[in-house]
């Protein structure tokens, strides 16, 4: 058939925010061009929306913008407003639960959190059961909203995605977020969100979307085509601390999003003292709470203490009044179903020792209290990590936002935990992921657009990635691979004074050099004269694009040249210098040396050379960055070596 781009199985794509905002310096009075923003509609693939939650009110919006040429009709129990101006659903399996509903409407709870984060209206009584509460709103609150739902209890099929990106080209959105996808990395076209977002953006359509939760293993990142931005987590300066109270008067702090509230004591015990010998449970599998492993009447009334990190369904359904689960740091605390608190380091030793020592352990476990983290802006642990496992010399994930303990909208017919037996119901609910944290950059990706509509795609991926903050790397020893160019900086992000801007030619060149047949092309790019002897090809090195990444091998020398251009975006005429900063190990060189613009518009190339030899470590990390009177436009230098799995 020839209008098929390729031919692979319909594999199952999986879903992967109050104070975000104000913690990236983009806060609610924040400059913003409002009849613009109320004309970008941001498309929103997931599992739905609750069109009844607050933050979807249609008050104070006018009728959906005139480019608008998408449908909300023959829907049931289901009806758009001026807020959220179209809803689609896709099943082409006709695959169901009990637990779907045949329309946009979300009973999961994950595509309502992202409309909220994305788009959300302001709401100043939002909360968790009291926890988090202030003011919830989205980055781009007078934006509208298309939905279209593909996920749903099994998952989320390819055959729908690509669907529901047709459907968002035709409809006119101006953003795509999409914050699923395959945990492996695929072939770019044998990979539904590569093959849409690229057509999405041949269309002038940016997609977002994230970068997975399958770190800190390296090598870990999905969603990797250079045509989308690959959002990685960075956590916020909030956190939620959990205490236990032993029966020795000591307290220990772990972290939980915990709103139960114990006023008395409770015995202890050890998940792996306790197996269930009826169903043959070994002290393994009891240690780690793991499903029918636990003997109900040893159990029952107590506090049991587990090995392995989970939600609490198994301890809860032998009747344990609360759990404490052991284990490595975590930042990525979420609700269980029963009072728990996950201790680490010194309180684990603490708890330990007490339990080990007393005749009758006994304890309390508190209602979660809203800290303050220090240490923050670092990337979660959960956060998939590079390099890229397609094209090593696109660095991936290009940047990162928050990601972590975040306040959004939820479905009301859903628990905070998704279990069935958690009967508790809120408007809101606290999730971590990098889901979230693509939602953030959907939002920036917008709030971007709104000043500058005419910018292609690439121009505002550039925007965003040149003009973030810095990340420690001692806070985050993976560096670039765990947070690309830095954290999101939307508020510098409408005037970055250069882009790396791509063009659709250049894409497809780097797809000739990819080794992508003809035909591939010319369905991707639907133009029937594309051919790689006409357009030539280019190695990854060379994409324009702002971050650089070079794989070398151990201990031997290499001397490898890349070539950029930028486009002056500035409102004057201006001489940027090229400014690197690089360890001793590492020799860099820019040719020229200074770009000067004689226009706003016009596009300069440069060369940079970069020489050396890496010895005793797998990544060192350098800067290019290009320093004008009125900006500085900073763009990420990885060297690396590193044996892929």
């Amino acid at each position: 058939m020839k209008e098929v781009v390729s031919v692979f199985p319909n594999r199952k794509n999986y879903m992967l925010t109050t104070r975000s905002w104000d913690f990236i310096n983009f806060p609610e009075t924040i400059k913003r061009e409002k009849t613009v923003e109320s004309n970008i509609i941001v498309g929103i693939i997931d599992s739905g929306i609750w069109p009844e939650s607050k933050s979807f009110s249609a008050a104070g919006f006018g009728s959906p913008p005139t480019k608008w040429k998408g449908s909300c009709r023959g829907l049931t129990n289901f009806t758009c407003n001026n807020k959220i101006i179209g809803a689609r659903y896709y099943n082409k399996n006709g695959h169901f639960s009990t637990k779907d509903v045949l329309s946009p409407r979300d009973t999961d709870g994950h595509g309502t959190h992202m409309a909220s984060i994305i788009a959300g209206n302001i709401d100043n009584s939002a909360s968790f059961f009291g926890l988090g509460s202030g003011t919830a709103r989205g980055g781009v609150p007078s934006s509208r909203i298309a939905v279209y739902k593909v996920c749903w209890s099994f998952g989320c099929d390819d055959v729908d995605v690509i669907a529901a990106f047709a459907d968002a080209v035709k409809d006119g959105v101006d953003i795509i977020s999409i914050s699923m996808g395959d945990e492996n990395s695929r072939n770019y076209f044998m990979d539904a969100l590569s093959i849409g977002s690229l057509k999405a953006m041949r269309h002038g359509i940016l997609t977002l979307v994230p970068a997975g939760n399958r770190g800190p293993k390296p090598w870990s990142v999905m969603n990797v085509f250079p045509w989308a931005i690959t959002v990685a987590a960075s956590t916020i300066d909030r956190n939620y601390f959990t205490n236990l109270h032993m029966g020795n008067g000591a307290v220990v702090t772990g972290v939980s999003i915990n709103m139960f509230n114990q006023t008395r004591v409770y015995p202890m015990v050890y998940g792996a003292d306790v197996p269930n010998k009826r169903m043959n449970a070994s002290r393994e599998a009891a240690g780690m709470c793991r499903k029918n492993s636990l003997d109900t009447t040893l159990v029952k009334g107590k506090i049991v203490i587990c090995e392995e990190y989970n939600l609490g369904v198994e301890a809860l359904s032998v009747g344990a009044t609360g759990m404490v689960i052991r284990g490595p740091r975590r930042e990525d605390c979420e609700a269980y179903v029963l009072p728990t608190t996950y201790i680490t380091g010194n309180g684990d030793i603490q708890a330990r020792n007490y339990f080990m020592s007393s005749s009758n352990p006994t304890a309390s476990i508190f209602k979660s209290n809203k800290g303050f983290d220090s240490s923050t802006p670092y990337i979660g642990s959960f956060s998939s990590r590079g390099p890229n496992p397609i094209s090593d010399h696109i660095l991936k994930p290009d940047l990162c936002a928050p990601g972590v303990q975040i306040l959004a909208a939820w479905t009301p017919v859903n628990a905070p935990t998704r279990e069935e037996v958690d009967k508790r119901r809120s408007s809101y609910n606290v999730l971590f992921g990098t889901s979230i944290a693509c939602a953030h950059v959907a939002a920036a990706a917008a709030y971007v657009k709104s000043f500058h509509p005419s910018w292609s795609p690439a121009a505002i991926r550039s925007a965003l990635m040149t003009t973030t903050f810095k990340m420690s790397e001692t806070a985050t020893p993976d560096a670039e691979f765990a947070y690309g160019a830095g954290l999101i900086n939307p508020a510098s992000a409408i005037n970055p004074g250069l882009v790396y801007d791509t063009k659709i030619v250049e894409y497809v060149q780097f797809m000739c050099g990819q080794g992508y047949t003809n035909e591939q092309l010319r369905l991707v790019t639907g133009d029937y004269y594309t051919s790689c002897t006409d357009y030539g090809s280019i190695d990854s090195l060379n994409l324009n694009i702002p971050s650089f990444a070079i794989r070398v091998y151990p201990s031997a020398r290499f001397n490898v040249y890349m070539t950029r251009k930028v486009t002056n975006v500035g409102s004057l005429s201006f001489v940027y210098k090229a400014v690197i900063s690089a360890p001793p190990s590492l020799k860099i060189r820019v040719v020229p040396e200074t770009l000067t613009f004689s226009s706003v518009g016009q596009t300069l190339p440069f060369t940079m050379f970069v020489e050396g030899i890496i010895d005793g470590v797998s990544l060192v990390s350098a800067s290019l960055s290009w320093i004008g009177p009125r900006n500085i436009v900073r763009s990420p230098i990885v060297v690396f070596y590193k044996q892929q799995p």
